[in-house]
């Protein structure tokens, strides 16, 4: 239960800040890698399709650094893809054992519902047993 609440706070964090490097990036782009990305929206547009793994959307990076922002956007495009298909799925698994885990539950009510009433039933057993061996002491004495 406690990776479920971390994935999410993660995916929380790491949303705007996937929003924000591509906004930061495709500026970056513009200005790098003037060849190949002419404008600022067409830089975002380029650093968004490499975060969503899509690839390079009109060619690859000529310079060294636009090659460097690449790789590091589209290992946060990786991270990200990873860190919302974990959440999703956590999701599904926490709905599955939340179902699960009540059928338990009740389950073990039954189960200990039955056992009070066996100790009942076994300690008015009991005392009879100690009654009646009293009174058969009593009567031989």
């Amino acid at each position: 239960m406690i990776s479920v609440r971390i994935s999410r706070s993660w995916l929380r964090f790491a949303l705007p800040v996937a929003a924000v490097a591509v906004v930061l990036a495709g500026g970056a782009f513009a200005a790098l890698e003037s060849d190949t990305v002419h404008s600022y929206w067409e830089g975002v547009w380029w650093a968004l399709s490499l975060m969503t793994t899509v690839g390079f959307t009109g060619g690859a990076p000529s310079s060294v650094a636009g090659r460097v922002l690449a790789s590091i956007l589209m290992l946060m495009g990786f991270a990200l893809l990873a860190l919302t298909t974990a959440a999703v799925a956590s999701i599904f698994v926490r709905d599955d054992e939340a179902a699960e885990d009540r059928a338990l539950r009740t389950f073990e009510h039954a189960v200990l519902g039955e056992l009070r009433e066996l100790h009942d039933r076994l300690e008015q057993f009991e005392a009879r047993v100690s009654d009646t061996t009293d009174k058969s002491q009593r009567g031989v004495t």
